[in-house]
């Protein structure tokens, strides 16, 4: 055997065990159409086989609906609609299909994926945007928004030309997804976005990650290497294979408007001055108002001394939601109360949180926030952990009893570790703070969280108060062991400020946080 032979052996000895070490992943591509049927269904059936046979996909094709079923479903990690046209799912597999993404499923749209399913609310807020028109098939530019920093447009240049069936949207593209890429208007016929045309994106949704690319009209372009690496890692993200990277310093989440959020708006009090339905008379029970339905202004932003500054009036229960998904962050904000709150709250403390790892759709908890830990932001009581609804873990903590005689739990670096989530089986589903570093009334705090893998940290002021171990998250009869989740900034009937909301990635505590807290 020639050294040249050699070489090519061992690489390629070297190639097949970096594959056989990356998990497969089950991967069914649904094409079933009830309207226009595209010529290029099949070539992309094909060429998704062809794919998995190198990234290690076990690619199954289907057409028909009964294989959107929770038995087919549970076993499969990419769920792919390759040009599916109107209505091709029955009342059984669309529950089939929204239990799926609660349960954490990726999903990946091509092309008309957004030309389905019109009369169904959940999937448009899912697919991100509903079809409309088209022009004939023609090259446009693309522009790249690589500040999203998503595996699947790594590899393409600022900017890009190719040719496609280019579609219009109903309406705009929803705010709730990241943009990935944006067709240049100015560069073919038959636009009717406005110049915002974004044509591929992604989100976390209830839990599962959605990504979706408006290419895919043409034989053509499924042997396009570029579009290939598209496809290629969304499918990968969607599988949770790989992740969005963080930006290697701190990164500012707070601007003017507020692009980095999601606003998911609670249940009405009785006492809002507002035409709603669903009004109640706890802030729990009713209808809540929904994702980016804001029409209180509950969260928005003011300029103080040439600051940007979050507002919360507090007036209607809700959850700033960041439209990304954190693990092994650094969280610091700063914070202040004002003088109002609300109903039903105005005899309590004045009280919102920063919640973290969240999980699953919005509305969990109290039909408004998701399942997720807790650092309390409460007067007089900063820092303590709650466990909202299928997210908890365990605190050291210090054991005492109230007056009824039921237990309650105190941080103690030295504490027993002990298991917190309200439900049966727990004694509790919080552990107070092991001393009060919140400043007075009208002064500003400085909060941090702090997580590296399942372990978090709360900090009031430079001093921790909580550690949290072992974040774990009750689904569907299982526990998994969670490191990541989004974060949300609560609305609870309190008047509140925040300025200088930053994250940025770690692999470990700071020295200093580390002591106080004996790890």
């Amino acid at each position: 055997m020639t050294y040249s032979k050699i070489i090519s052996f061992l690489v390629f000895i070297v190639l097949i065990s970096e594959l056989n070490a990356q998990q497969s992943i089950d991967v069914l591509v649904f094409s079933k159409t009830a309207g226009f049927r595209h010529k290029s269904i099949e070539t992309g059936q094909q060429q998704f086989k062809n794919w998995g046979a190198k990234e290690n996909w076990n690619v199954k094709i289907s057409e028909e609906t009964s294989d959107i079923s929770n038995s087919i479903l549970k076993d499969i990690e990419v769920l792919v609609f390759l040009n599916t046209t109107l209505d091709v799912l029955d009342e059984n597999s669309r529950k089939s299909l929204k239990k799926y993404i609660n349960n954490g499923g990726g999903f990946v749209g091509i092309h008309s994926a957004t030309d389905t399913e019109y009369n169904w609310p959940w999937y448009h807020q899912m697919i991100g945007a509903q079809f409309e028109s088209h022009p004939k098939t023609q090259e446009a530019k693309i522009d790249v928004h690589h500040s999203c920093n998503h595996p699947s447009i790594n590899h393409f240049e600022d900017t890009f030309t190719v040719k496609d069936e280019w579609y219009n949207f109903k309406d705009e593209v929803l705010s709730r997804v990241n943009v990935l890429l944006t067709l240049d208007e100015s560069t073919y016929e038959g636009k009717r976005m406005n110049k915002n045309h974004p044509i591929a994106w992604y989100q976390y949704y209830e839990g599962g990650r959605v990504f979706y690319t408006g290419m895919g009209h043409t034989n053509e372009i499924f042997h396009n290497p570029m579009y290939e690496k598209h496809v290629i890692e969304g499918v990968n993200w969607a599988a949770s294979r790989t992740n969005v990277k963080m930006k290697t310093d701190w990164e500012n989440l707070l601007d003017s408007k507020l692009s980095k959020f999601d606003k998911f708006i609670g249940v009405p009090h009785k006492t809002v001055d507002l035409e709603w339905e669903g009004k109640s008379t706890d802030g729990r029970t009713g209808k809540p108002l929904g994702i980016n339905n804001d029409p209180k202004n509950v969260f928005s932003t003011i300029e103080e001394n040439g600051e940007t500054l979050l507002y919360i009036t507090g007036e209607v229960y809700g959850g700033l939601t960041t439209k990304q998904e954190y693990g092994n962050y650094h969280f610091k904000a700063q914070f202040k109360w004002g003088e109002k709150k609300w109903e039903p709250r105005l005899k309590n403390k004045r009280d919102n949180g920063i919640l973290y790892h969240c999980k699953g759709p919005h509305g969990a908890f109290w039909n408004v926030w998701m399942s997720s830990l807790e650092c309390q932001i409460q007067e007089g009581d900063c820092g303590d952990f709650i466990a909202l609804n299928d997210v908890y873990g365990d605190v050291p903590a210090s054991k005492s009893f109230r007056e009824n005689g039921k237990a309650y739990f105190v941080y103690n670096p030295k504490g027993e570790l002990t298991p917190l989530k309200w439900g049966k089986g727990f004694e509790d589903g919080q552990a107070s703070k092991n001393k009060l570093y919140e400043k007075p009334n009208g002064e500003w705090n400085t909060i941090e969280i702090i997580c590296v893998g399942r372990t978090s940290m709360h900090i009031v002021n430079g001093h921790v108060v909580n550690v949290v171990k072992n974040a774990r998250y009750d689904l569907d009869g299982k526990t998994i062991p969670i490191e990541s989740g989004k974060i949300q900034i609560q609305s609870e009937a309190a008047e509140t400020y925040y300025k200088n909301i930053q994250i940025k990635p770690v692999s470990k505590f700071p020295r200093k946080y580390k002591k106080q807290a004996k790890l």
